[in-house]
């Protein structure tokens, strides 16, 4: 339960950073999926936070495309 739970908590907040920084950059849905090589419906996918099937190399093109880098570390 408690892995369950840590897991929608670090998609919730990775979605969250995603769409603030596409908000502040002025970057819309559609913009953003061409940006990162796929559909609009996967970028739905990648920033619905109940969705935890996303692929680190999706997550990786989101966050360059964003001028970011995604961070993970085993604890």
């Amino acid at each position: 339960m408690y892995e369950e739970v840590t897991a929608e908590a670090v998609k919730t907040v990775i979605a969250w950073q995603i769409q603030t920084a596409m908000r502040t950059q002025g970057i819309s849905k559609t913009r953003m999926a061409a940006r990162i090589r796929t559909s609009r419906a996967q970028l739905e996918r990648l920033l619905d936070p109940t969705n935890d099937k996303v692929q680190l190399d999706t997550l990786k093109r989101a966050a360059a495309a964003l001028g970011r880098k995604i961070r993970l570390e085993l604890i």
